[in-house]
């Protein structure tokens, strides 16, 4: 199915750049190249927010760690790291 889009002038340009830079083959390897993108970044914030859920979910479900265990646990570990490698 054939599209047609509206890149406004400033978009436009840049595709005929990269076209004619040798970059890309085709206006349309450009847009699918674009659209391949969108489709990626649209996946990792999918992602995302389903890790902000299981995490809320933790939250609700009162399955925490209050921040002062977590921060002297990992100063601990950090501390002798640091030890470990003479510094």
């Amino acid at each position: 199915m054939a599209s047609s889009a509206n890149l406004g002038q400033k978009l436009e340009n840049y595709v005929d750049d990269l076209v004619k830079t040798g970059r890309y083959n085709s206006r349309s390897e450009v847009l699918r190249e674009g659209v391949r993108m969108v489709e990626e970044r649209e996946k990792r914030l999918d992602a995302l927010d389903a890790a902000i859920s299981r995490g809320l979910a933790d939250v609700q479900a009162g399955r925490v760690t209050p921040l002062e265990e977590t921060s002297a646990r990992l100063k601990k570990k950090y501390s002798n790291i640091s030890k470990d490698n003479g510094l």
